[in-house]
């Protein structure tokens, strides 16, 4: 019996879970080694997954599902194990990363478009064969206040790729997380809180008409957006006011269909993207599931633990489940800094 998406994507908020994303191309995980001094190879990524994956009470408590890169998806752990059924046995599901990457958008200088549609129909085909539920397409908004933008061409251009995108994914029995990224942390970064306000209200609302366009079942989809945050030169907003305004800007913006927001954590510290999501849910009443899906927040301090070396598998492991666990208290609006410190 086929799963019916509207299922998937309820599984993929429900008891507090959120998602791991381990979808690093090959070059972003390259980056992350080099700050452990450790060569990026087949097999050192596959240790490196594979430790976050049999972190066993981390994954079945506190991860739904995991999004990975197209090599992992079809990788295999040290015992041959496919990752895809490791990540089944803990209960989660896999997903994947189908788009090839933000490219500077001709005529729009500072601006990206997301490139993968050609050919994505047959490759979603292949990917829901090797077992993936769910799918993550990644579309980047850049604020310059001085050079005026986003300009509304590059977000339409964003916008109408994530529609095309999460239409075919569904078609493919494929659950879409739809990702419109307001940047923090684009160049120069010193934008305020309520410009990324404005911006993302207007993108999302861009994003919703397409999807409505495109004939996307809100049902069957989840949302990964940005918190609304300053930029990164100009951080100066509390924890309140970070939940008070992205909560604002969803509640205007996103329908109650969708079952659940995944937020992404770009650019904020591991532990500040705990606190925020942590202050929204404890903070107001919301008609869909609010969790995280985060990478680098959830991967930073197990990947320092770990270091390459395998006598800190453990170590690693234990870094790895206490971010899951301090995440998923979050999306229960019951974290506390002092958790931190007992850890």
């Amino acid at each position: 019996m086929t799963e019916r998406l509207e299922d998937i994507a309820v599984k993929m908020v429900a008891d507090e879970k959120g998602l791991l994303a381990a979808d690093e191309s090959t070059s972003t995980i390259k980056k992350r080694f080099d700050t452990i001094n450790l060569e990026s190879t087949e097999t050192s990524r596959r240790d490196y997954r594979e430790m976050l994956f049999r972190t066993d009470a981390a994954m079945r408590n506190c991860i739904s599902g995991v999004i990975l890169y197209e090599e992992t998806l079809f990788q295999k752990a040290a015992d041959g194990t496919p990752f895809v059924d490791l990540i089944k046995a803990a209960g989660s599901l896999a997903g994947i990363k189908v788009d090839i990457g933000a490219k500077p958008m001709a005529g729009h200088p500072g601006e990206t478009v997301t490139e993968g549609l050609d050919g994505l129909r047959e490759r979603l085909a292949n990917y829901y064969k090797a077992g993936a539920r769910f799918a993550k397409w990644r579309g980047v908004i850049a604020i310059n206040t001085a050079e005026n933008l986003p300009t509304l061409s590059s977000v339409k251009a964003n916008s109408q790729a994530l529609a095309r995108y999460a239409a075919l994914c569904q078609e493919a029995g494929i659950v879409p997380i739809v990702e419109p990224e307001v940047l923090m942390d684009g160049k120069p970064g010193d934008h305020s809180i309520d410009v990324c306000a404005a911006v993302t209200e207007n993108v999302l609302r861009i994003v919703f008409n397409d999807l409505y366009d495109a004939r996307v079942k809100l049902e069957g989809m989840i949302l990964k957006p940005n918190m609304i945050i300053d930029g990164k030169n100009a951080r100066k907003a509390s924890i309140e006011e970070v939940a008070e305004k992205t909560v604002r800007v969803l509640k205007a913006t996103v329908p109650a269909a969708v079952p659940g927001i995944a937020f992404l954590s770009g650019g904020q510290s591991t532990e500040e993207a705990t606190a925020h999501l942590s202050a929204m849910v404890a903070g107001y009443d919301m008609p869909w599931k609010l969790t995280y899906s985060y990478g680098r927040a959830l991967q930073e301090t197990a990947l320092k633990a770990w270091a390459g070396r395998p006598e800190n598998v453990a170590a690693g492991q234990r870094a790895f489940q206490h971010r899951a666990e301090m995440n998923t208290l979050a999306a229960k609006g019951t974290w506390k800094r002092d958790l931190e410190k007992a850890a």
